[in-house]
């Protein structure tokens, strides 16, 4: 009897080792084909700003916080657009109210995990800027700490929501 409560236990033990491993094995194929796309796949193509926050400490030299802040959603604002390609360039530009095509300016981009650098000229700025970029619903949500008010110091918050977009 002990011989046979022994085998019965032994059997037990190996049926439900073996459910524990094949369960641990299907977790990895779940979590595998469940990920996100890689973000650089992700940011290929054509977004619209539709929303932006820049806080700025110590603007202007002071103690004080300036904030800037833009909802593009309004009829009369105008756009802020962008398009990124496979080859690591991208163009921004803004788009007034009349449909006129102005500020356009072109860099490089890269990704790294769930950051984006970008390497641009503006306004006879050299922008070097990282951004965490989080994938929301038709777009993604991007916010950077950077010099944005050229005072020299990297303490200046932004926050931007975008949507992609067929130009």
């Amino acid at each position: 009897m002990r011989t046979q409560y022994f085998i019965a236990t032994l059997i037990f033990g190996m049926f439900f080792a073996a459910c524990k491993q094949e369960k641990k094995s299907n977790e990895k194929v779940d979590e595998i084909t469940s990920t996100k796309p890689l973000l650089k796949n992700y940011l290929i193509g054509n977004w619209e700003t539709t929303y932006l926050k820049i806080e700025y400490l110590t603007a202007n030299d002071t103690d004080s916080t300036s904030v800037f802040e833009d909802d593009f959603s309004k009829p009369e604002s105008g756009k802020a657009q962008s398009s990124y390609k496979n080859d690591g360039t991208f163009a921004a530009w803004f788009v007034q109210p009349d449909g006129k095509k102005v500020g356009e300016t072109a860099g490089k981009w890269k990704t790294k995990g769930d950051s984006l650098f970008v390497d641009y000229l503006y306004l006879g700025n050299q922008v070097q800027a990282w951004y965490t970029i989080k994938i929301a619903k038709n777009g993604f949500e991007a916010t950077s700490t950077y010099d944005w008010d050229n005072d020299g110091e990297k303490d200046d918050t932004l926050l931007m929501k975008t949507k992609k977009i067929k130009l």
